[in-house]
């Protein structure tokens, strides 16, 4: 465990962003909760050592988005909506291992939106929180995928994480 997750004490978290969607999303991808330094960017995946983006835009065939507005622009084209499992919860730093209390987002808000075809969850924590507090009221299996975290690095190389992320693409809108 990192030094920075055994020195930071454990703080109720208060879901701060909106879910990424509009009415071409086919997806939707969860996280579990933003970690500080989403929090502190106003945006999912914010870290900069975090490897969504550069997964994505691989996959994708663009650019690495380097901005707030350059990742919504991407999701958006692409039909993929963005969101987190947890609506709140108890957290360390952003240590999933440390989530107690934790309460779901109402996932109804995007899926009576858009056309969701698949919904994929990113780590293992998103995902068994997704069975047990989302499943019972969306009725949708989610697709289990790796974290993109750079605490997952050591698990999970770049190269595992981009032939994980590709059963993603056949539900995503290509059209611009």
């Amino acid at each position: 465990m990192s030094r920075e997750h055994t020195e930071r004490p454990a703080e109720r978290i208060l879901h701060p962003l909106e879910p990424v969607f509009d009415s071409r999303s086919r997806v939707l991808i969860l996280g579990t909760m933003p970690s500080p330094k989403s929090r502190e960017t106003g945006f999912y995946y914010g870290h900069p050592q975090n490897r969504f983006w550069r997964v994505m835009a691989e996959l994708l065939n663009e650019p690495f988005p380097a901005s707030r507005g350059e990742r919504l622009a991407l999701a958006l084209r692409h039909g993929f909506a963005l969101w987190d499992v947890l609506a709140s919860c108890t957290i360390r730093g952003a240590d999933d291992g440390s989530i107690r209390d934790p309460q779901p987002n109402d996932l109804s808000v995007v899926l009576s939106a858009a056309p969701i075809q698949a919904i994929f969850t990113t780590g293992t924590k998103a995902s068994s929180l997704y069975r047990r507090l989302c499943l019972p009221k969306t009725g949708i299996e989610a697709i289990p995928l790796p974290s993109t975290s750079a605490a997952n690095c050591r698990f999970c190389t770049y190269d595992t994480l981009l032939d994980c992320y590709r059963a993603i693409l056949p539900y995503l809108s290509q059209k611009n």
